[in-house]
């Protein structure tokens, strides 16, 4: 893999000077200047105030400064003195500095490589695409699932499923190198990409596999029967949860990051939330008027989670597990396919279909649109991040995958590629 450079965001910075003065007490000269006059001011005052007993001792007269007699000093110049006092004084040899505004970020609009993608399917309930912790993508493209290097930007085929059986959804175990897939015919296998051989081969579903998701050792796997079944992969059969719930094909699915809850989406428009720990159901929401495919959970809150709602809908909703209540809703004008917040800032971005087929990137503490990013020309079903957290993948009906900068990394730098194109080779 070509390796792009990477700008660190330059900040203003701005030299200060000390003043001339070096002595223990540095007073401006517009200070000294307004204190010089100030106190002239308090000593007329003073003289003016002997002036006026005198007249009122020998011609009997009371004018108005007597009420002043023991309050010479007036509001005006006490606030004055106050003024320059809390303003105008800096007793510090090293003036005070004020940070430089940091400039906005700026995300490039324009995808840094392009990877065509032929007989990609266009299924909004499908999840065919997925970067593994290792840096290798893994794409389903009809009966066939293709892994694509990093490191080396070369394409492989793991494996070609029997007629008529079709991929409907792959997944990366965080922990290795397992990939698992899961096809129309309602099994799933779990491969060894590294030695090239299938170590679990599951069945249990009545119909396709859409939607897979890790947690550890655990693998859930959402079906068109409507069922969730969990299970382990250090044991060969059964299954060690069933999640029954959904009237509908389950077609998103994502474990919380604290490895607890597990969040799925369905055609019947609902967002469940089971828990591993209660062996189930612990809430489900019904705010969304389509279906719900995409789902993310907040790194940074573990109780929060966001999911979004089909063409009908169109909004992404955010759910708080802990108080069972939406705090949130947003309409994005468009259906929304995917959902993925960022881990290194508080930021997520969001993929979508009809009609708008766009990619926009939102700040989380306002929902404002720090970068809406087009390209795709059919809606954008899939949706991947990369290892370090700063890239994302988008796979769309169009037969194309795009890679994108659009996140900052951990350490406050932006990795932006250059544009070129690269073909999957099927033969």
């Amino acid at each position: 893999m070509i390796k792009h450079p990477i700008k660190e965001i330059d900040l203003n910075k701005q030299s200060w000077t000390s003043p001339k003065d070096k002595s223990d007490r540095f007073i401006p000269r517009n200070v000294q200047s307004n204190l010089y006059q100030l106190f002239m001011s308090e000593e007329n005052c003073q003289g003016n105030t002997y002036n006026n007993l005198l007249q009122s001792s020998i011609l009997g007269k009371s004018p108005a400064i007597n009420q002043k007699l023991f309050n010479y000093k007036t509001e005006n110049k006490q606030n004055e003195m106050n003024k320059i006092i809390n303003n105008g004084l800096n007793f510090s040899n090293t003036p005070t500095k004020v940070e430089p505004e940091k400039p906005p970020r700026k995300i490039n609009k324009r995808p840094y490589k392009v990877l065509e993608a032929e007989n990609l399917q266009d299924d909004f309930y499908l999840n065919l695409l997925d970067w593994s912790p290792f840096n290798a993508l893994a794409v389903g493209l009809e009966n066939s699932v293709l892994i694509w290097s990093g490191h080396t930007s070369k394409v492989s085929r793991l494996c070609t499923l029997e007629d008529p059986d079709m991929v409907c959804s792959v997944a990366w175990s965080q922990r290795n190198q397992h990939l698992s897939v899961g096809n129309t015919m309602g099994d799933v296998d779990v491969w060894d990409v590294v030695k090239q051989k299938v170590i679990r081969k599951w069945n249990g579903h009545q119909g396709r596999i859409g939607s897979l998701a890790w947690n550890n050792y655990l693998l859930a796997t959402g079906s068109r029967d409507r069922n969730i079944l969990v299970r382990d992969v250090r044991c060969p059969n059964e299954s060690i949860q069933k999640y029954v719930g959904h009237k509908q094909e389950i077609c998103g699915l994502k474990w919380s990051f604290d490895e607890q809850l597990l969040a799925s989406g369905g055609n019947d428009n609902k967002l469940f939330i089971w828990s591993l720990k209660n062996q189930g159901e612990l809430t489900h929401f019904s705010q969304h008027q389509a279906a719900v495919k995409a789902i993310g959970w907040s790194p940074h809150q573990h109780n929060i989670v966001a999911s979004g709602g089909g063409t009908a809908d169109r909004c992404i909703r955010f759910f708080n597990t802990q108080t069972i209540e939406q705090v949130e809703c947003i309409d994005t004008g468009s259906q929304v396919c995917n959902l993925m917040f960022s881990k290194n800032s508080n930021e997520l971005v969001s993929t979508h279909g009809y009609s708008l087929n766009q990619i926009i990137v939102w700040n989380y503490a306002n929902m404002s649109k720090v970068a809406t990013l087009t390209g795709h020309t059919q809606r954008v079903l899939y949706l991947s991040g990369s290892p370090c957290g700063q890239n994302i993948v988008t796979g769309a009906g169009d037969e194309s995958l795009r890679f994108w900068s659009v996140f900052p990394s951990s350490n406050s730098k932006n990795n932006h590629g250059i544009t070129r194109a690269e073909t999957i080779d099927l033969r």
